[in-house]
Parts: C-alpha cells; sequence; structure tokens
C-alpha cells in the first residue's frame, strides 16, 4: 500500500474511532434504546481493529530511521520484538520477515532534499570509492512506480545492483543514474524510472557489519544539475 493511500486510511480511521467514542461517551444516554449486544459487539470490533492500525502506524513512526531521505527499521524478527513491532514494520516493509544478520531494506519516495521523486527530472545515486553497500550475498535497487508497482520500460529493467554489470568511474566510485531516458555513455548504471512519482527500494542480503551497527549511510537520491 501506498504511503499516500496508508495515510488517507489511518485519516478515516481516525475519524471512526472518534465518531463511536464521543457517540458512546458523551451522547450514549440518547442512543441506548437503540443499542442491541450485536450492535456493541460489532463496534467494539471496528474499534479494536481501528486503535490497532492506528497504534501500528504510530510505533513505525518512532521506529522508523530515516536518513538521506532514506527509511530502514531495524529489529524485526529479533527474539524478544513481539507483535508490535512486526505489525509497525509491516506498515513500512511489507513481506518476509527477518533479522538484519539475513535482510535489511530501505525505501526512498524523495530525494536528500526532501522533494517527492518523480520521473520529470534525472536523479544520479552516487557511491564513494568502497562505499557500496557491505554484503556477504548480494544487493540490488529496485525501481517501482507511486503505488509500488513495477512500470514497463524500454529495456526491461527493473533493478541493478552487484549482479547486473555496474561500471566503476576512473577512482571507483559508482553512479547509478535513476532516469526516465537513457544516459548516454552509461547505459549499464541506468535505472528507468516512471514518468509520474516513484519509489526506490534498496535491499542488502547478509549484510555487513557497517549496516548492522548503523554506521553506514546509504547516499541520498540527488538530483541532477
Amino acid at each position: 500500500m501506498s504511503r499516500t493511500y496508508t495515510s488517507y486510511l489511518t485519516a478515516l480511521v481516525g475519524v471512526v474511532c472518534v465518531y463511536f467514542f464521543v457517540r458512546a461517551f458523551l451522547f450514549g444516554q440518547l442512543f441506548v434504546p437503540s443499542r442491541t449486544v450485536r450492535l456493541d459487539v460489532l463496534q467494539g470490533f471496528l474499534i479494536g481493529v481501528g486503535l490497532a492500525f492506528v497504534t501500528a502506524q504510530a510505533y513505525a513512526r518512532i521506529k522508523a530511521t530515516k536518513v538521506n531521505g532514506w527509511v530502514t527499521m531495524f529489529g524485526l524478527g529479533v527474539p524478544g520484538n513481539g507483535m508490535l513491532l512486526r505489525a509497525a514494520h509491516a506498515q513500512y516493509f511489507p513481506g518476509p520477515v527477518t533479522v538484519p544478520e539475513e535482510a535489511m531494506y530501505w525505501w526512498a519516495n524523495a530525494d536528500g532534499a526532501g522533494r517527492a521523486l518523480n520521473g520529470a527530472h534525472d536523479y544520479i545515486m552516487h557511491f564513494p570509492p568502497g562505499g557500496l553497500p557491505p554484503n556477504n550475498a548480494f544487493w540490488s535497487l529496485t525501481m517501482g512506480d507511486a503505488r509500488n508497482r513495477y512500470v514497463p520500460n524500454p529495456i526491461n529493467r527493473y533493478s541493478v545492483g552487484d549482479r547486473s554489470g555496474l561500471v566503476a568511474n576512473a577512482d571507483g566510485s559508482v553512479d547509478i543514474y535513476i532516469q526516465k531516458t537513457a544516459a548516454p555513455g552509461h547505459e549499464s548504471n541506468w535505472l528507468p524510472s516512471p514518468s509520474g512519482n516513484f519509489i526506490v527500494w534498496l535491499r542488502v542480503y547478509e549484510p555487513g557489519a557497517a549496516i548492522l551497527d548503523g554506521t553506514y549511510k546509504v547516499p541520498p537520491v540527488a538530483k541532477s544539475k
């Protein structure tokens, strides 16, 4: 679910919960004749689901870490971290439950300056020499539209990574070109973007120590000059 739809749903759930509480505690006596066990059970169920959803959303915002426009969350799957953290994690990172030593995920829908990523602009993600995501397996950078779905492109490329043939610069740094049209002379490092808003995901499997201890910072997606 996209962040926009999630925000709308959260607002709707909040309004419904407030309505039920106001109705029950401020105007409850006015509705006593119409109350039934079935209605009370239904209201209790809806309020419980709504509060659970809103609580997970709030906890996700507390536990999420945002650096350079990228959002991540540590601790899912770690023994002792219970259902609330898993529910929070599911709000931001739908998918399998893993411990950090297995995989870490980041997503971004804004550039390093906080502006929404959009195919009307060209972007570069610059990894300095030795700055590619440390791992003992592999990593990938994946593209999706604003609803997190693949969008057809001329070369049928939806991700790049350490197995896609990225070409390093002379100094050992690596630039990934995120844009709608091909980057002349840099086709091997081109990740095609859709025409509208989009999301990029970074996935690192068996991440290295610098990721696990939080010292590694994913570089921002920067708007090209």
